[in-house]
């Protein structure tokens, strides 16, 4: 109750808005009134905000962000902008309402209460933004979707629930063998005995198939999705959604509890697809597990924590004690989070300028 998985689908709502369009970020979530009520104030619906500060492959650093203000029926944009810093140049735009100044020389396209400005622009450096704003994905994945046969799909990424997991799983065994047998290695680690998941037909719809090792037999036994358990089902597709790369790897994953129903010997191994992972892309794990923090390569400085003060969320570094602690081996993050002793220290992060999020 903290505010971790509204912080995922703030990120989500970023991406959502800017690829689909803020209808559908809207309309995913409940419509305009239930997003602007979850700021926590009352009476008129508040303005909702986001900025992101970034730096991108290419080494560009900037941010983004924008303010929409609810309307009867309906939303308008107030303010956007963009600001990026590269090697040689600034590049900038800055939209109020409907007019939009930028330092582009190229004639710029009309602004539109209901859309996302950067959505509209083609030129460079804004582009590559766009890309790698609208490639963050944040994951609260649900087995009971999971299970059913669904519509085939293209499996491009993998959806926020899962989904289209028998998609992303075929396009990855086609053109990432490497990558799917390092999820079908993990995969047996975490379930022992399992051999493969692949996407098979289902009349007009398409599911997963699970092959497993059976005692005394030669050849494995298979099993259609809706036969497996949850934390086998959450366990691929956590592991799916960390190693994915069909048309490229996420700017970032965001994964809320990738501990529930997994036993806990399981999460050393989803730790180390968490180390792979980070190799090419960044990762948020939002998680209440102590045994995922036990272990020794977790980072202090990795670590960010969660509190909830007066209907506001804060999420900022552990103090330097605690970091100092845990990086000389006096304890770990998975014994101080049970004695509930990680708190987030916004002094320490205002001085230092290192990541404070409040909303």
């Amino acid at each position: 109750g903290s505010g971790k998985s509204n912080f995922l689908d703030a990120i989500r709502f970023v991406a959502d808005a800017l690829y689909n369009g803020l209808d559908y970020a809207y309309d995913a979530r409940g419509g305009t009134g239930l997003v602007h009520r979850r700021t926590g104030k009352r009476g008129r619906l508040p303005n909702i905000e986001a900025r992101l500060d970034f730096q991108t492959r290419s080494g560009i650093t900037g941010h983004y962000g924008f303010e929409i203000a609810a309307r009867r029926g309906g939303f308008s944009v107030r303010r956007e902008e963009c600001l990026t810093s590269g090697t040689e140049e600034h590049s900038l735009f800055h939209r109020d309402a409907l007019t939009v100044r930028s330092t582009l020389s190229a004639a710029l396209p009309a602004a539109a209460p209901d859309r996302l400005f950067l959505k509209l622009i083609n030129d460079a450096p804004f582009r590559e933004i766009y890309d790698a704003l609208v490639q963050m994905r944040s994951y609260n994945l649900n087995p009971g979707v999971i299970r059913e046969p669904q519509k085939p799909d293209p499996g491009d990424f993998l959806k926020h629930d899962g989904r289209n997991l028998a998609g992303v799983l075929a396009e990855l065994r086609k053109h990432h063998a490497g990558t799917m047998e390092r999820i079908e290695q993990y995969l047996s680690v975490v379930v022992p005995g399992m051999r493969s998941a692949k996407r098979v037909q289902s009349g007009t719809h398409e599911t997963i198939e699970f092959s497993q090792a059976a005692p005394g037999q030669q050849s494995p036994w298979t099993f259609p999705a809706v036969s497996m358990s949850e934390g086998t089902l959450r366990a691929l597709g956590i592991l799916t959604a960390l190693l994915q790369e069909n048309s490229a790897p996420p700017s970032l994953v965001g994964i809320e509890e990738p501990e529930t129903a997994l036993h806990p010997a399981a999460l050393a191994a989803l730790l180390d697809a968490i180390q792979e992972a980070r190799e090419q892309t960044q990762v948020l794990v939002a998680t209440h597990s102590p045994e995922l923090l036990y272990s020794p390569e977790v980072q202090a400085n990795e670590l960010l924590a969660v509190s909830a003060e007066n209907g506001e969320t804060i999420i900022g570094p552990i103090n330097a004690r605690t970091r100092e602690s845990i990086s000389q081996r006096r304890t770990s993050a998975g014994e101080l989070l049970s004695l509930n002793l990680l708190e987030p220290d916004e002094d320490e992060a205002a001085m230092d300028g290192e990541p404070l999020f409040v909303f």
